[in-house]
């Protein structure tokens, strides 16, 4: 019996021996941290495990035999090794993980004038990319930052839906918009000239909360909002992305990339939208929406040379034809009369810029922009004919200072020239020369503590020296999840009330300025906090909070309340804040990326020992963007939305007239839906519902009380005692109802 059972051993012994179980183990690590619970996994099988809090893995019973082994973990690059088991042993295999760019390492400018990455920034930037505004497509950068938290696009006529985009509660004219770093859109061109960048050319958004006058000059007091487009390398040899809504709406976008010469490349973009119905939901005879047609060419070249020294120029032309009013309003009949009322407004914009580095052995950089701006609008029978034409120049040198010092300094020249045919330039046109100086020392002391001090002396020929001083200051631990900024700092801006409130303009009101305007002043402080978790669960997690207060001195304001016929203008004879709490959460896990963000903030007045709440100013604001991809149908669902507090709205109410209009806006929320189908690589299909709860600010309206007030009669001529006269600005959120939408993207590599 013993002789069988031998000699079946022996027969069976390699079979046995290739069934022997072997263990994996070692560690996943990122530039020598661990990365908790990381999985590790061995390639077409469903074995694996996830890596303890240390980083530590162990997998048991690998079959011996040649395995490839993979190692993730959101956030990072993938990583497989090769590897060959041994029957019955213990063989260790550690990885080492490279961070993806997107995830910790994005490239910012804004904070700091120069490419740095964003870790390292001691400035805090939020940067948005192109896949985070195509969860919610719009026509317009400005309804496109509807879901950025703490940044939201004001309405600022019920007529013409022309609006702003305010920053932590503070008015469109307190936030700098540029494209490419250079200051495009400001002055005249804020209210029109945030639409029309073609969404096709835009790599990035960056947004700096908070002021940043020390380098950008006036303007820049509440924060700015930094438009980076492609480069040439980057950008695909043809894109389209073209959509149209239920309501008549067509969007199209359109770019593409050429090669001129080796060294020569260009990229050239249009983007076009039409509206043309006459759409009255609320049964006040007047349109809720605009009609609309508008088209803008954007071109931008950049040239190669010796020691990668930069070459670029570009340029964009923007032309917006926009009606809104009384819906049997003929233009050839009624505009500019007072038979029927109607907002109509032709624009003509022109903007150029670039940049070009000396050849010289200093890092000498010249960067320049100009731009013009023609409008021919009328409010009612009130004629608006404004030019304005905005010329800057700036040389900056950049230099390295030893091991701790990274020094940044420069001159800068801006010319504004504005004319119109309003009291304001009465005696001439408005000239303004404002050359300055600047100069920031970033240093970083070690890997782990950043101060960076900077100062701008400006020179303005109307209201003379001004200084800026900033501070800032960045410590992360020695793993760099976590990371504490410090800023304080002060700013400015000089106002000027035709060009950047639209209530002045819009005929219904006297304008009045009781006084020469003095420039604004502002102190700012604010602490933010960037933490960053890995968990097995969880996925990537990121928190950003931010603790803010600004603190303004010679506010100018516009008085609505003291008589309902007019609007006075003054410096604010006492002192304004701006203050708050705004928090971010991000979760990116496997096919689920949520982004959660909440603002809570105070803003004020006080003169005489009052304290007054701004007016269209929300305490509390809320956004998302939770989307998720259905692997199975090829299929990503998008909902986004956000959530608004009561307002303060400018009633006309006096001693002797009660507005019957709500003197606060109620609770709302806009919240939108989206499918998105990839067909290939080479082109997607999306559709969906904008304004899901079908919200409308009328809907608040005591019964018989029009929103816009006693629209048979705008221009008051049967007015009667008591009768609420007619004012397009009392507005405080999107006319549009529910409507549906659907569009494709294209892209050529």
């Amino acid at each position: 019996m013993l002789r069988p059972l031998l000699l079946s051993a022996l027969l069976f012994a390699p079979a046995l021996l290739s069934w022997a179980q072997s263990s994996l183990t070692g560690r996943v690590m990122s530039k020598g941290q661990p990365l908790p619970f990381a999985s590790v996994r061995l390639e077409g099988t469903r074995i694996g495990v996830a890596a303890n809090a240390e980083g530590i893995y162990r997998i048991d019973d690998v079959s011996a035999g040649a395995w490839t082994v993979v190692a993730s973990v959101v956030g990072f690059v993938p990583l497989e090794r090769r590897v060959e088991v041994q029957a019955d042993g213990v063989i260790e295999l550690d990885f080492y993980l490279e961070a993806r760019p997107e995830a910790i390492e994005e490239v910012v400018i804004s904070g700091t004038m120069k490419e740095v990455s964003k870790l390292a920034s001691p400035v805090p930037v939020e940067v948005y990319s192109p896949a985070f505004f195509q969860a919610n497509p719009t026509s317009s950068l400005y309804d496109a930052l509807e879901c950025v938290n703490g940044v939201r696009p004001q309405m600022n006529c019920s007529i013409c839906n022309t609006g702003d985009i305010r920053i932590q509660g503070l008015e469109g004219p307190y936030t700098m918009v540029l494209i490419d770093g250079m200051p495009i859109v400001s002055g005249l061109g804020t209210v029109y000239g945030l639409n029309g960048i073609p969404s096709a050319l835009i790599e990035r958004m960056e947004v700096v909360k908070g002021a940043a006058s020390t380098l950008y000059g006036s303007e820049a007091v509440g924060g700015l909002i930094n438009v980076i487009t492609k480069s040439s390398d980057d950008a695909p040899a043809l894109s389209a992305d073209i959509f149209g809504t239920t309501w008549g709406e067509i969007t199209a976008d359109v770019a593409a990339s050429v090669q001129l010469h080796d060294k020569v490349q260009g990229l050239f973009g249009v983007n076009a939208f039409h509206f043309g119905q006459r759409v009255d939901r609320n049964g006040d005879q007047f349109t809720d929406m605009p009609l609309q047609d508008r088209v803008s060419l954007f071109n931008t070249w950049s040239v190669d040379r010796e020691h990668d020294r930069v070459m670029t120029l570009g340029g964009r032309y923007i032309y917006e034809d926009r009606f809104g009013g009384d819906l049997n309003w003929v233009e050839a009949e009624h505009r500019g009369g007072s038979e029927r009322y109607g907002e109509s407004i032709y624009t003509h914009r022109w903007e150029a810029f670039g940049t070009y580095q000396l050849p010289t052995a200093e890092r000498l950089t010249l960067q320049f922009s100009a731009n013009g701006h023609r409008q021919n609008s009328v409010y009612g029978d009130v004629s608006y004919i404004a030019a304005q034409h905005i010329s800057f120049g700036q040389l900056s040198w950049d230099k390295s200072l030893g091991r701790v010092h990274d020094v940044l300094a420069g001159a800068a020249l801006r010319h504004t020239l504005y004319e119109d045919n309003t009291p304001a330039t009465a005696d001439g046109p408005s000239e303004v020369w404002l050359p300055g100086l600047f100069v920031q020392d970033q240093m970083a002391f070690n890997a782990q503590n950043t101060l960076l001090l900077g100062l701008r002396y400006d020179r303005n020929s109307v209201h003379g020296n001004i200084l800026t001083p900033r501070l800032n200051y960045k410590w992360n631990t020695r793993d760099q999840w976590t990371v504490v900024r410090m800023s304080a700092g002060s700013g400015y801006r000089v106002a000027n009330i035709f060009t950047e409130d639209h209530a002045a303009l819009t005929g219904a009101r006297d304008v009045v300025v009781v006084s020469d305007l003095n420039p604004e002043r502002s102190n700012n402080l604010n602490v933010n906090v960037v933490r960053k978790w890995i968990g097995r669960r969880s996925g990537l997690v990121t928190f950003d909070g931010s603790a803010f207060y600004t603190h303004f001195s010679n506010k100018i304001l516009p008085d609505y309340t003291t008589d309902p016929s007019q609007i006075i203008y003054d410096n604010l004879d006492g002192f304004a804040v701006s203050q708050g709490l705004s928090l971010n959460l991000d979760v990116a896990h496997e096919d689920l990326t949520l982004r959660v963000g909440v603002t809570g903030m105070e803003v004020y007045t006080e003169e005489n020992g009052v304290r007054k709440r701004q007016e269209l100013t929300e305490r509390f604001s809320g956004t998302w963007s939770l989307g998720y991809h259905m692997h199975r149908w090829d299929l990503t669902l998008d909902y986004t939305g956000s959530v608004y507090s009561p307002m303060d709205l400018p009633t006309q109410t006096t001693s002797d007239f009660v507005d019957p209009r709500p003197a606060q806006s109620p609770w709302f929320s806009i919240q939108n839906l989206q499918l998105t189908h990839n067909r290939g690589e080479k082109v997607e299909w999306y559709g969906g519902v904008k304004n899901l709860l079908n919200w409308t600010p009328w809907q608040d309206m005591p019964e018989g009380v029009r929103f816009l007030g006693n629209t048979a009669d705008p221009f008051e001529l049967n007015p009667q005692e008591g009768e609420l006269v007619f004012d397009p600005t009392y507005v405080y959120g999107p006319n549009q109802g529910i409507r549906g939408f659907l569009g494709a993207r294209v892209l050529l590599n």
